[in-house]
């Protein structure tokens, strides 16, 4: 068998489970047409004014900065874990890679998402 003829039926037997699953799911999930069922649940008591309350920006800033550094340390584990076999062209490559992050990092920092208001 080929590797495009075996890509294609991964991919059909992938795409067939997962219809299957959502299927199966919205066959044997329990239906409800009770009105109280878009309700907001806010511990049984009904909310007062509007439910949409706006976020602080910093949250969502904060937690993208934290994906990327958290990122970049399970991007290092690998190289660490190989550095003897990449040899100078490995180091270049960490250097930059770190070169991109800060920069990214002083650009938030002068932007002051790293401000806690």
């Amino acid at each position: 068998m080929s590797n495009s003829a075996l890509f294609l039926v991964v991919l059909l037997t992938a795409v067939v489970m997962v219809v299957a699953a959502l299927l199966i799911a919205w066959l044997l999930a329990p239906k409800s047409n009770n009105p109280l069922k878009g309700e907001p649940y806010e511990c049984g008591i009904p909310t007062r004014g509007t439910s949409w309350l706006p976020f602080n920006v910093g949250y969502y800033l904060f937690a993208i900065l934290y994906l990327v550094f958290d990122v970049e340390t399970v991007l290092l584990f690998p190289w660490a874990s190989s550095m003897r076999q990449l040899g100078t062209q490995g180091l270049v490559c960490v250097l930059f890679f770190f070169v991109i992050l800060s920069l990214g990092l002083v650009y938030a920092w002068k932007k002051g998402a790293l401000e806690w208001k």
